[in-house]
């Protein structure tokens, strides 16, 4: 899990991100706390609790005083926009600029897209 290239507390914030997505951590769950989070990943407390900050910042986390971290309602809709709007940026946003020095439209793109979708059998027989 860890990667010694990018920053440790981007890398607890996106580990708890990616729970949140896959349902290990539900809305209104507990999360862990920084100190589990430091003796899991054998890191400094203040490095997780600098993860676990981006979070609450982002609204994704709620802190409960006295009772710990918990995931906020509505923490899985921030998170799926956020990548819908990192997905469209990154790939999105280049594919169309490329279909436009290519002559294409949106419906050449769209069919190009299904097509592509639909797998091997549809492209069988077209040079690439």
């Amino acid at each position: 899990m860890i990667d010694e290239g990018r920053p440790l507390f981007l890398q607890i914030a996106e580990a708890i991100e990616e729970s949140i997505l896959d349902g290990t951590l539900t809305e209104d769950g507990q999360a862990p706390s920084t100190n589990e989070l430091a003796a899991f990943y054998r890191i400094n407390p203040a490095t997780a609790a600098k993860g676990v900050a981006l979070l609450v910042d982002k609204q994704v986390l709620l802190k409960r005083r006295g009772i710990g971290m918990f995931v906020a309602a509505g923490a899985r809709s921030i998170l799926l926009a956020e990548r819908r709007t990192a997905f469209a940026e990154r790939y999105i946003d280049p594919l169309i600029t490329e279909a436009r020095t290519l002559g294409l439209d949106a419906e050449d793109l769209a069919a190009l897209l299904r097509e592509r979708a639909a797998g091997p059998a549809s492209t069988e027989g077209n040079p690439q």
